[in-house]
């Protein structure tokens, strides 16, 4: 406990706000803490005090006094409500200048909200995406906080002290303003649902097509994570298929109930991706294939009760060839959803006039973030030869890569099928790129047909304007425009 103020405070004392606040004082800073329940923040002394210089307060009021100015507040509570009344309580304690911070999952269109509010009340807002989890908070995560440029003057550089640190760069940068912040780090974890998604179905084809055990699985995650597929994920996949439950001496992926859970991040990657018109076909199957998992009363009643044709029960003819089929089909698909992701990304700060620069994503995304991976290096690269790439599978590197790829993602595909495997994420990735790459697409067929129902007209591949054909007529065409 010190007397000396507080360069920044935490609110809110649970696994996450306690963490950061833990981090900030490692790095040498003096941090103001503050939960609801004073009976948290006392049991958080008594855990932390010696960690660092920490000045406890039971209530707002305090809190606020214990800061120096301008005074910088991070909140660290459940999104939604909660941080709304977080948020009031600040700022009726604060005066202008200030700086409220909120680093929660919140909706980057409630963050546009409360940024306009507190700008009325000459406070600076600040909606900051936070990756990494409890590991990260404490130990660095990846930030991502938006708000008024001025702001990141005085909070950057306690931000960046405490962030990963990737070649000597932090993995801290100011995004943008008002929700620029909270709407990259809800792509950010679209992306992780795709990411997460698409190893297990890397993992589910190894185990039911090739035949592998959990902890011969388990290997052949290790092994990828030493080339292309270097990432956290892969590489935390290989600790669970590892672990063994010590009730029953199982796989412990064999005992846990197969019904994954999501807090919202995803389902508001797609729906924002639905409004600006943006098409993450892989984001928004991880998001179904997630629901679907947690369909457990429908599935109970389908299992053995839905024909499944005819199935391919015959062991893959070469196992080792497949297992590279499979790396390579999970690399390709990891690399559409990065790029459904940046193309998201780039329509949402065009949207909203937010100027992001996917170099920044790329390069704090490098280190503390879930998806973090060795190819985002390649990725900055792309982007700083064409800032104004139409797609990142155009990079001549990730077009290179693309070309070795392909054939084995095509095989793969093919081979779940066969087998009755769901893929979601795996197939809609590779129609997807089909789809990019294709000279015609059957939406001609589907603008004839809304012309002939809702006359909504059509354009000509030979000549300007749109046209509409007279359906209930003599089916004569006529320029509307």
């Amino acid at each position: 406990m010190t007397d000396q103020l507080a360069q920044i405070g935490v609110v809110g004392l649970a696994v996450m706000g306690s963490n950061i606040a833990r981090n900030f004082a490692r790095h040498g800073h003096t941090v103001a803490v503050y939960n609801r329940s004073f009976d948290k923040t006392e049991r958080f002394m008594a855990e932390h005090s010696s960690e660092g210089a920490f000045v406890a307060s039971d209530s707002i009021e305090a809190f606020v006094a214990s800061l120096e100015r301008p005074r910088r507040a991070l909140i660290m509570v459940q999104a939604g409500k909660a941080t709304d009344a977080v948020i009031e309580q600040l700022a009726d304690a604060m005066e202008p200048g200030d700086i409220i911070i909120d680093g929660g999952n919140s909706l980057y269109t409630d963050t546009i909200r409360r940024e306009a509010a507190m700008s009325e009340r000459g406070i600076h807002f600040v909606g900051a995406g936070i990756s990494g989890g409890e590991e990260g908070a404490l130990n660095g995560p990846s930030i991502m906080p938006g708000g008024p440029a001025e702001s990141y003057e005085s909070l950057g550089p306690l931000l960046e002290s405490i962030a990963a640190q990737v070649d000597g760069t932090p993995c801290c940068t100011h995004i943008g303003p008002d929700g620029a912040g909270h709407f990259v780090k809800m792509v950010h974890n679209g992306i992780e649902y795709a990411d997460m998604q698409v190893i297990g179905e890397a993992y589910h084809l190894l185990r039911y097509a090739a035949g592998l055990e959990p902890k011969e699985i388990a290997a052949v995650f290790r092994e990828w994570n030493a080339g292309d597929l270097d990432s956290y994920l892969v590489e935390i996949t290989a600790e669970v298929l590892d672990q063994v439950d010590q009730r029953t001496g199982k796989p412990l992926v064999d005992v846990i109930v197969d019904a994954a859970g999501q807090k919202g991040t995803g389902r508001w990657t797609v729906k924002a991706a639905l409004d600006l018109g943006i098409p993450v076909t892989g984001i928004g199957e991880a998001v179904f294939a997630r629901a679907l998992s947690g369909a457990r009363t429908m599935r109970e009643a389908t299992i053995g009760n839905l024909p499944s044709g005819t199935l391919d029960t015959r062991a893959v003819p070469d196992r080792d060839a497949f297992i590279e089929d499979v790396r390579r089909a999970l690399y390709a698909s990891k690399l559409v959803a990065y790029a459904q992701g940046f193309d998201e990304i780039k329509a949402g700060s065009a949207e909203h006039g937010w100027d992001v620069d996917p170099r920044d994503l790329a390069t704090i995304w490098r280190g503390g973030c879930i998806i973090r991976a060795k190819f985002l290096n390649r990725i900055v690269d792309a982007y700083n030869a064409n800032g104004d790439l139409e797609s990142l599978l155009l990079d001549p590197y990730f077009n290179g890569e693309m070309t070795n790829l392909v054939d084995s993602w095509r095989r793969i595909v093919v081979a779940a099928t066969e087998r009755g495997l769901p893929i979601p994420v795996f197939a809609s990735s590779l129609s997807y790129y089909d789809g990019l790459r294709a000279e015609r697409l059957p939406a001609a067929l589907i603008q004839g047909q809304r012309d002939f129902f809702g006359a909504h007209t059509y354009e000509r591949v030979d000549t300007q304007g749109h046209f509409h054909t007279l359906w209930s007529g003599d089916r004569s065409e006529v320029e509307t425009s």
